[in-house]
C-alpha cells in the first residue's frame, strides 16, 4: 500500500503547478499590483492585493481582488483535474495563493455584510484545507 493512497475514497488531494516568478517576486518585495500585472492568472498577487487592501480600510476593493484572486484559482485548479471538491493541501505552497484568495474572499464578505457568501467561501476553505483555515483565520 503506498503512503499516499486516499484510504477514504475521496478525490485525491489537487496540488497546483508551481509558478515561482510571482512568489520570488513578492518576496523581494515588488509592489503586487505590479505582480498581478505582469502575472494576472497568479492568485497569490491578487489575494496580497485583497489584503493590503482590506488592511487599508478598502474593503469593496479588497473583495474584488479577492474574487479575481478566487477565479483565477478556481480556473487554475480545475486545469490541475479538480472537479469541484476535493482537498487542496495548504501544504503545497503553489496552492496558497488560491486559498489565501479564497480567505480573503470570505473575510472581505463578511465584512460588506454578504453573508451567504461568507458562509460559502468560509465552508470551501475549511472543506478544501483545514490546514488552511486555522492558519489564515
Amino acid at each position: 500500500m503506498s503512503i499516499h493512497e486516499n484510504l477514504l475514497g475521496g478525490p485525491a488531494p489537487t496540488h497546483l503547478p508551481d509558478d515561482p516568478e510571482p512568489r520570488e517576486l513578492l518576496a523581494a518585495g515588488t509592489p503586487p499590483a505590479e505582480v498581478a500585472a505582469k502575472y494576472p492568472t497568479s492568485s497569490l498577487a491578487w489575494a496580497q492585493l485583497a489584503d493590503e487592501a482590506y488592511e487599508g480600510g478598502r474593503v469593496v476593493e479588497s473583495y474584488a481582488y479577492a474574487r479575481t484572486g478566487y477565479h483565477r484559482g478556481l480556473d487554475a485548479l480545475r486545469r490541475a483535474g479538480w472537479k469541484g471538491h476535493g482537498p487542496v493541501p495548504f501544504e503545497h505552497e503553489p496552492n496558497r495563493g488560491f486559498l489565501r484568495a479564497l480567505h480573503a474572499l470570505a473575510r472581505a464578505a463578511g465584512s460588506i455584510g454578504e453573508t451567504e457568501e461568507h458562509e460559502r467561501c468560509s465552508t470551501f476553505l475549511r472543506d478544501s484545507s483545514p490546514t488552511a483555515a486555522d492558519i489564515l483565520s
